[in-house]
């Protein structure tokens, strides 16, 4: 990382060190054209003489907000000229065009570290790769790998991690049966129905106590901490709506989720195909966020999510 003065006359870098600007010669960390009387770093503060109260014309100290004489207060002194302090630049690693760099998102929304991401591949996880989280137990040691390909493109891939990789949807996504999405803080997976099972009685006769199946078109599965299966939602129509309060779905303790969130939505047969059915968001406050199989390309915007790590793309030049 380089360190410097910017000329505030012709704003060219000049290294630390240089007292005049090596294009334009003008002193540097000085701003010209200014006040004759205005003082600057390399000249000492001039004291202020004392003044006549304006009340019994005794002479004051400058620094006395009354007089000692008659008591009437001083007038205000005017405040001293703000001066401009010198530009200073920090260059590390540019970011070239049409190259990517990913913005670490903290707790409280704002940016954090920057990734410049400008050789080839890039591995994030817990102990291998160029980005490291080591505190993040959610993270396998090789957890993702950024890429570009197909002429530049950016992509993300999932390493056979653990946890996965999730890209948060800015048009609705289409998913296979038992894809996983994020919808605030809760990890849910959709399912087709499983046929349905004709009941069958013991050798004796006597059939099992369940409550009735009502037909439905899909499952929604909350998935808790550990993997095991949560609150199962049936839809009874084609959607089922996600939110904290007002929909099919409802989680009205967890804080990162709008009111209403997302929506799934089973599509017929002869547009479904492989996919059945169609994620979107409702124009929630934190997104949705889908688990990428595979790879996924990435533009300028998006946002990933991996382990507890937020990040956002951005490609020079969008």
């Amino acid at each position: 990382m380089t360190l410097g003065l910017v000329c505030d006359d012709c704003s060219a870098f000049n290294p630390l060190g240089q007292e005049k600007c090596i294009s334009c010669h003008a002193a540097l960390g000085v701003t010209h054209n200014a006040a004759p009387a205005e003082a600057t770093e390399s000249t000492p503060p001039v004291e202020e003489a004392d003044r006549p109260c304006p009340s019994c014309k005794e002479l004051v100290p400058a620094s006395h907000r009354f007089c000692g004489s008659c008591g009437k207060p001083m007038p205000e002194l005017p405040k001293p000229k703000e001066r401009n302090a010198p530009k200073t630049m920090f260059f590390s690693v540019m970011q070239a065009p049409g190259r990517a760099k990913l913005i670490l998102i903290k707790g409280d929304g704002y940016d954090g570290v920057s990734y410049v991401l400008s050789a080839t591949e890039h591995i994030a996880g817990r102990s291998e790769g160029e980005m490291l989280f080591p505190e993040d137990t959610l993270l396998s040691p090789r957890h993702a790998n950024f890429l570009y390909k197909d002429k530049g493109q950016l992509f993300v891939r999932d390493e056979g991690s653990t946890n996965g990789v999730f890209v948060r949807i800015v048009k609705p996504q289409r998913l296979r049966s038992g894809s996983l999405f994020l919808v605030g803080e809760q990890l849910l997976r959709v399912d087709a129905c499983p046929p349905e099972v004709v009941p069958t009685p013991e050798t004796d006769g006597t059939y099992f106590y369940q409550s009735p199946r009502r037909p439905a078109r899909f499952i929604v599965t909350q998935l808790l901490v550990g993997g095991a299966a949560g609150m199962v939602f049936r839809a009874r129509n084609d959607q089922l709506g996600i939110g904290r309060e007002g929909n099919d779905v409802n989680f009205p303790d967890d804080p990162f989720i709008s009111g209403r969130h997302a929506q799934v939505v089973a599509l017929d047969a002869a547009r479904g195909g492989d996919t059945p059915f169609e994620l979107s968001d409702l124009g929630s406050k934190n997104g949705t966020f889908v688990r990428v199989q595979g790879e996924a390309q990435l533009h300028h915007g998006d946002y990933v999510f991996l382990g507890q790590q937020l990040l956002r793309v951005e490609v020079s030049g969008s």
